[in-house]
């Protein structure tokens, strides 16, 4: 979506006629137009500067040129073709947005699933707890905690959210609708550069997969540089799976707090992201009204093949926020931030 710039700088060598000459890059669809220029005399004393811009339409790998030359002799009796320029590499990397907050719970305190922080005595390790819901077991039962607040307290062994944030990304063909920059493919990937690059700004450790658990960036735990442009060289490249359904066979966030980025998923795909996931870790979910994208889905259809997803989800544990293609994406960040593990929202849809 940005614009960039292109410089050519043409001169003349002793071979070269001194005529007229005419110039034409290759440059995709997806970047613009294709320049011509016409210049009628090239100095033997100077170089001459041509300018032309790109319009990015498309995040991808991108190729500009070759660069050819139509040249005519002084006495218009003769002319020739050269290739001045091969081919130049162009990484046109997704739209970010900025994003502003945590989802509840993130760092020390109270989070929406009722989880808390506590500061026990000297030399005991922080300890996160909450509420005992049925199913869990006994010995995680945090009695000092119980006792304090008189009421079952369990321990939530695995890493606070600090230890790191996976972020999953969907990129089934078959889960999205759409095509060019308003699909709900390129939302969901400028959706999860977004968060991912907000995410590792506000210090956390951020780990970019994809729906089959596969890593496209991890960013270092010495907190070195670079992880910015790791996930969106990667996102750039990104191209869409041909499976159908979601595999993985394990926690794609081993262990850590998981953000999903959904397009449609079954009953059998809802199954497989939750099945590796304790309840006591934090899942947050962005499902996507993908058919809205195209445009002719039934709204009734639509409303209950999203409520049936959203409904899996939540009755997993997973906070769910569902978003169409006309909700800006600060938005749904804010509402996912403010998710709780019990509750689903929808924004943005028809009904």
């Amino acid at each position: 979506g940005a614009a960039g710039e292109v410089d050519l700088e043409l001169w003349r060598s002793g071979r070269l006629p001194g005529g007229e000459v005419l110039l034409e890059d290759g440059v995709p669809y997806a970047l613009g137009t294709r320049p011509r220029f016409v210049v009628e005399r090239l100095p033997h004393d100077r170089r001459v500067l041509l300018r032309y811009p790109l319009r990015p339409a498309m995040r991808g790998i991108q190729q500009v040129g070759p660069l050819r030359a139509t040249i005519t002799d002084p006495f218009g009796l003769c002319e020739f073709e050269r290739e001045l320029i091969g081919h130049s590499r162009l990484v046109v990397v997704p739209r970010t947005v900025p994003l502003w907050g945590l989802p509840g719970g993130a760092g020390a305190g109270a989070g929406d699933d009722g989880s808390v922080r506590l500061h026990s005595g000297q030399g005991e390790p922080d300890v996160i707890v909450r509420h005992y819901r049925t199913g869990d077991d006994m010995r995680k039962v945090h009695w000092r905690s119980t006792a304090r607040r008189d009421e079952i307290m369990v321990r939530i062994e695995e890493r606070p959210w600090r230890g790191g944030t996976t972020v999953l990304l969907d990129h089934r063909a078959a889960a999205h609708h759409g095509s060019g920059p308003s699909a709900s493919l390129e939302w969901a990937v400028s959706f999860a550069a977004s968060v991912s690059l907000h995410l590792r700004r506000t210090g956390h450790r951020v780990r970019l997969v994809t729906e089959h658990g596969i890593s496209l960036a991890d960013s270092p735990a010495d907190g070195g540089e670079g992880y910015d442009n790791l996930v969106l060289d990667a996102l750039a490249a990104l191209q869409p799976a041909h499976q159908r359904d979601v595999t993985l066979g394990h926690d794609p966030a081993e262990g850590q707090e998981l953000i999903a980025i959904l397009g449609t998923v079954s009953a059998e795909s809802v199954h497989e992201l939750t099945r590796y996931r304790a309840r006591g870790v934090r899942s947050l979910a962005v499902l996507l009204d993908t058919p809205s994208w195209a445009g002719s889905a039934s709204p009734d259809h639509l409303a209950a093949a999203t409520e049936e997803s959203a409904e899996l989800l939540r009755g997993a544990g997973w906070g769910v926020v569902v978003a169409g293609p006309r909700t800006p994406m600060p938005e749904v960040w804010g509402l996912l931030c403010r998710a709780g593990t019990h509750r689903s929202t929808v924004i943005g849809g028809t009904r």
